[in-house]
């Protein structure tokens, strides 16, 4: 409500509601003392945080009121509950609103050019009036709940708000220019002055109520003095609308401006109760101030809808509340808040919800309603709780196993944004997949975050490595578990992936450094396959990526798993890191799909094993997994197990030819082996690797 009273009064905003007890009575049929109030509110979930006795014998009690009950911000609301809280019945206030013969359309015009903001707007013209002091009776209403009286005009719209709970505002239509109401965004660095001498410049994101000049109020915030009703007024232009509650909440803040009327658009106002509001105050301005109504009203906006249909389980609403209520005694419980329930089958009841409880809109909230008016008090609070052991997902047990092996490993969990600039995501989108931009994002919720959401978890962690590179952290593991998008075919498609980053040992030892940072790394996910699946197997296969100088597809069984490999130099730049990290992306249902694993036990052997480390010269382009294919293929009865140990390129070794080190390890499980039983193996392994692989057994 946009009030012309002095400045001193914007200080003091209620944050509950001033009931007056007389005022009260006035809507119900059985009046009810201050006690019975206070008892009713608090049992239905109103606290009292005060109680001062007023001038006649009237008491003020102020409630709390909870930011969804909008609707109780009112004389009439807090009657409901009255009601709805010990029998009775309401009594409404009836009025019949007179119109003269001049149409409302000839006098004014309202353009709405921001209907997201102000879904519905409502002008009434009321011409002829004398704007001159209320009466006594209007005078003590207001002064009971601690409003100052202004003038008649101003004061209805005060008394008609805190009667019904919507807000209004009279503006003297002469001092509007054009004779119009725009409601628009404001422009940048706007000047407005407020009604209570404040001076303000506007941003374009608030939303203004202007004439065919000027901004003339702040929408449901407060108005201004180059429209407000004074003593020469003699035409009004009385605005009721809806105003956007985050708007409103936004804009108040940011102006520090608060009204009676911003603190019940923020918390949303009944949309069928635009225009009988507007109706009420039009009769109270003809019947205090004289002057004609004219013809009609002007209604800029939404259409309204029918009213919401929720459903309630009987037996949902005795599981969450703990208590076995028959179903007739739900439905005499909801009908009392004039829900107008009704039973559908044999286990639900079906609600219809008045326009002005915005806060129903699930079964949840028609639970919650049953066991507010029932009693929270009479609900047994039990010593003893059942709980229902379940086994544990084994999804949740393999991210918590995981974390484990990773943090063994000396990896760091890493939390980061999902947001990425559009040169830091360019290199990560796979074939025929498309960027999610997300570049209306900062407009809005006001902020500047990045325009893509991420297709990949290895820029975020780059960017977090970037910022230990800052601090001065050297050795960084990092690994996250998060969600990656894509759009396929217009389709968004998210995945959830495993990202890990780790930095080389030791930079100075170039391609050695980097050889054995991949070796960690390999050793890392072979770990974590192995847990994850319960067996071995994961393979190793060379291939192109666009980010990577060297990579791998990682692969297990015929389900590829994701890839690795070492950060290739542009991406290094865009990163602004000082030295290479090699990187790993896999897909976790795929990663995890098997576990918890399947293990086949069997004793440990009584019997020592024999191990022979070998290193054979091959050609530059012979891979590991080729040397482990010839060795496995030439069937050494008593081997166990192959390890990797290192690749050494250098003299004496000839150009384009590398030494690969391998372990083999023999073990005989009835009996301790002999070298020479031993040595036979060993001699067909390299005559294999020698005929198939061209390879020299270095001494």
């Amino acid at each position: 409500m946009y009030q012309n009273l002095p400045p001193l009064y914007w200080l003091v905003i209620s944050t509950g509601m001033k009931i007056s007890l007389r005022w009260l009575n006035s809507y119900l049929d059985t009046p009810v003392s201050a006690g019975e109030l206070e008892r009713r509110l608090t049992d239905q979930g109103f606290p009292i945080e005060d109680r001062v006795e007023a001038g006649g014998g009237d008491v003020v009690i102020d409630a709390e009121v909870t930011s969804n009950r909008g609707d109780c911000l009112s004389h009439i609301g807090m009657a409901r509950e009255v009601v709805a809280g010990g029998g009775g019945r309401l009594v409404l206030p009836s009025y019949e609103l007179g119109e003269g013969h001049d149409r409302v359309e000839l006098r004014t015009e309202v353009a709405n050019e921001n209907e997201a903001l102000c879904p519905l707007y409502t002008a009434r013209i009321i011409h002829g009036v004398k704007v001159r002091p209320s009466p006594v009776w209007l005078v003590e209403r207001l002064d009971a709940i601690g409003l100052r009286s202004v003038n008649n005009v101003v004061d209805i719209t005060n008394f008609v708000l805190f009667e019904t709970g919507q807000p209004l505002h009279a503006f003297d239509l002469d001092r509007l220019e054009e004779n119009r109401i725009v409601v628009r965004s404001a422009r940048r660095g706007e000047p407005f002055r407020a009604i209570d001498g404040s001076e303000h410049e506007l941003s374009e994101n608030m939303l203004v109520i202007a004439d065919g000049r000027r901004a003339v109020a702040v929408a449901g915030v407060m108005g201004g003095m180059d429209a407000e009703v004074g003593l020469e007024t003699t035409e009004i232009l009385l605005e009721s609308a809806i105003f956007d509650p985050p708007s409103v909440r936004r804009t108040s803040r940011a102006l520090r401006l608060a009204s009676d009327s911003s603190y019940r658009f923020e918390r949303g106002v009944d949309p069928r109760g635009v225009e009988s509001a507007s109706q009420r105050a039009a009769c109270f301005i003809h019947e205090l101030a004289g002057g004609e109504v004219c013809r009609g009203v002007i209604r800029v906006g939404l259409d309204l809808s029918g009213p919401k249909v929720v459903r309630m389980r009987v037996a949902r609403c005795r599981s969450l509340l703990g208590i076995c209520l028959s179903t007739d005694t739900m439905v005499g419980l909801l009908g009392r808040l004039g829900l107008a329930p009704r039973r559908v089958g044999d286990d639900t009841i079906e609600c219809t919800i008045p326009s002005f409880r915005l806060d129903l809109v699930r079964e949840v909230d028609l639970i919650e309603e049953v066991g507010r008016l029932h009693g929270l008090d009479d609900i047994e609070v039990r010593d003893r709780i059942e709980i229902v052991a379940r086994s544990v997902q084994p999804a949740i047990a393999a991210r918590q196993a995981l974390g484990e092996i990773l943090i063994a490993h000396g990896y760091h969990e890493t939390v980061t944004f999902t947001f990425l600039t559009p040169e830091q995501g360019a290199l990560f989108f796979p074939e025929a997949e498309a960027p999610v931009l997300v570049d209306d994002l900062s407009r809005r919720v006001g902020t500047k975050a990045e325009p893509m959401l991420r297709p990949s978890l290895i820029p975020s962690l780059l960017s977090c490595r970037k910022s230990n590179q800052d601090v001065g952290n050297d050795h960084v593991r990092l690994f996250e578990v998060a969600a990656t998008w894509t759009r396929w075919n217009g389709e968004v498609m998210e995945r959830q992936r495993l990202g890990l980053v780790c930095d080389v040992p030791d930079r100075n030892r170039g391609d050695a450094s980097l050889q054995m940072a991949l070796c960690q790394l390999r050793g890392t996910l072979e770990e974590v396959a192995s847990r994850m699946t319960g067996r071995e197997g994961i393979t190793f296969e060379p291939m192109e990526a666009p980010h990577l100088k060297v990579a791998a597809r990682i692969a297990w069984e015929g389900d590829v798993l994701g890839t690795c490999g070492v950060i290739d130099e542009r991406l290094q730049d865009v990163f602004d890191l000082q030295a290479p990290v090699v990187v790993a992306e896999l897909d976790l249902p795929a990663l995890i799909k098997h576990y918890p694993p399947s293990h086949a036990v069997r004793p440990l052997s009584r019997f020592p094993g024999i191990e022979r480390d070998l290193s054979v010269v091959v050609d530059e382009g012979v891979e590991w997994r080729a040397i482990e294919r010839e060795i496995l293929s030439a069937q050494p009865a008593l081997l166990e197990s192959i390890r990797f140990i290192a690749i050494y390129r250098g003299k004496p070794v000839a150009a384009h030819r590398k030494s690969v080190s391998f372990r083999m390890i023999f073990r005989d499980r009835s009996a301790t082996l002999r070298h020479d039983q031993v040595d036979g193996e060993v001699t067909s392994v390299v005559g294999r690797l020698k005929k198939q692989l061209n390879a020299d057994l270095r001494e």
